[in-house]
């Protein structure tokens, strides 16, 4: 049986105090190369039940630093297809709670944060809950720019899943979900306090990453499952509104100076000064990318017909 959810006035010693009750919460950090990372996010799980980190045959100090800090390593040898890496963790692991928090190695938790989900899994009506990303970028917080996302990260065990978007996926895009959501069987609700998430430490890295990101997603628009859960909806959740904007955007000649503009004039991107600037020029790029290989793929298909 998973130990009972601490009473409310022993809130305040779950993280201050790591030698005090354990948080009920399983929490799953898929990682590679996340040495520059990681020591932040495991240092704000020290209160909870159990951490397991998932590696993908990392040549840095990841293994070491998450064995440092007590956490579960397992490996996973991406091949492609479906499923990927955190799904293919909550189909195989054995957890000792019954609630499941999915992280990434470059977010962590603050103690408003932590204390607040200690008692939102005390509601025996909700399943899962979404949480806001606060976005640190280029050393600054960013407070516009359209960073502000949400994503359904906290769940009980056995009610969430992520839904998938293609099954024919392959090494060049990515060995982990990219924008592929967790959906639930149940209520949900809000978390009222951020995770933070430093989304860069190097340019070179984050750009080596959305090239993996694009690759995806344009394969996705192309090939994707037509009866994904998440169909692109103005009146549903962020990433249905996400999806039906680019959408879209895709149909628009220059659509990518668009969505640039949409980030960086309606979304106040300016106000993030120049860190606002290179995000939202990254957006607009990526969503170039995307569209060029869109571009790509198609044309290929015109020609083996």
């Amino acid at each position: 049986m998973p130990p009972p959810i601490p009473k409310l006035e022993e809130q305040g010693t779950l993280i201050r105090n790591h030698q005090a009750i354990k948080i009920p919460i399983s929490v799953i950090i898929p990682v590679r190369n996340e040495a520059h990372n990681l020591s932040r996010c495991l240092e704000s799980l020290r209160g909870f039940g159990e951490v397991f980190v998932i590696d993908s045959g990392s040549t840095d100090a990841t293994v070491e630093i998450a064995s440092s800090y007590g956490a579960k390593i397992v490996q996973f040898d991406y091949v492609g297809g479906w499923p990927k890496k955190r799904q293919w963790a909550m189909d195989t692991l054995s957890f000792a709670h019954d609630w499941i928090l999915l992280l990434d190695a470059d977010e962590a938790l603050t103690q408003e944060f932590a204390d607040e989900i200690c008692q939102a899994i005390r509601d025996d009506q909700i399943s899962g809950y979404f949480i806001r990303l606060q976005m640190h970028f280029l050393g600054r917080t960013l407070k516009h720019s359209g960073g502000h996302l949400e994503k359904l990260s906290l769940f009980r065990r056995g009610k969430g899943h992520f839904e998938c978007r293609l099954r024919g996926q392959d090494l060049s895009m990515c060995d982990m979900e990219v924008h592929e959501h967790v959906v639930v069987d149940g209520r949900t609700a809000k978390l009222k306090h951020p995770l933070m998430h430093r989304n860069v430490e190097s340019l070179s890295r984050y750009i080596h990453k959305h090239d993996e990101y694009s690759n995806w997603e344009a394969k996705v628009w192309v090939e994707g499952q037509t009866d994904t859960e998440l169909p692109p909806s103005l009146m549903g959740t962020q990433a249905q509104r996400r999806r039906w904007l680019r959408k879209k955007l895709f149909k628009l000649p220059g659509s990518p100076v668009l969505y640039f503009l949409y980030k960086y004039i309606l979304r106040l991107g300016f106000l993030d000064g120049v860190p606002g600037l290179i995000y939202c020029g990254f957006q607009g790029v990526q969503f170039f990318h995307v569209k060029a290989k869109i571009y790509e793929l198609r044309a290929r298909e015109r020609l083996i017909k």
